[in-house]
């Protein structure tokens, strides 16, 4: 992965609430987050649903659109103040290209992807809200200490009330 983040070629301040990107746009960059947080989102009928969040030392991408190069539904948002490394599709093709332990590096960050997806799928369609809580708690604990709770009840579909009683449990 460091070889990944070593071909950034700009670097980004997002402030709080300022948008990446939106829906609607074709975005075929990787960010690598130095520092702050984002969260991925769709609009359903005007509200938000959040599918996954970026902090520290995590790289963030519009995967659709990064692999199709057409407009996505998604939205990237700063939660906080929070600066990016921009790494452009055609320097990590380059990279990727070289040579085949690179090749295998891809793959295998595109593996942790769809996996995370999976689970994250696994989640919301078969677990009770407190199943949910412990498996994100789990897997994630840093989440609970850089996304407000807010956005992590948005994430784990359930209201903030139900995941603060949780969180006393």
């Amino acid at each position: 992965m460091t070889e990944i983040i070593d071909l950034f070629e700009k670097i980004l301040i997002l402030e709080r609430n300022e948008y990446l990107k939106v829906k609607g746009s074709i975005d075929t960059n990787i960010y690598f987050i130095e520092s702050g947080s984002l969260r991925i989102f769709i609009l359903d009928d005007y509200e938000e649903q959040i599918i996954r969040f970026g902090y520290d030392n995590d790289l963030i991408v519009s995967l659709d659109s990064f692999l199709t190069e057409k407009p996505s539904d998604f939205y990237i948002q700063a939660i906080k103040k929070t600066i990016i490394k921009v790494i452009p599709k055609k320097k990590v093709t380059e990279l990727i290209n070289l040579n085949e332990t690179n090749k295998q590096n891809w793959i295998k960050i595109l593996e942790d992807l769809i996996l995370q997806q999976i689970e994250r799928e696994k989640d919301i369609l078969t677990s009770s809200p407190k199943a949910r809580f412990e498996r994100v708690l789990k897997r994630s604990p840093k989440l609970f200490q850089e996304i407000p709770n807010k956005h992590i009840a948005n994430y784990l579909r359930m209201s903030p009330e139900t995941l603060s009683r949780l969180k006393k449990s």
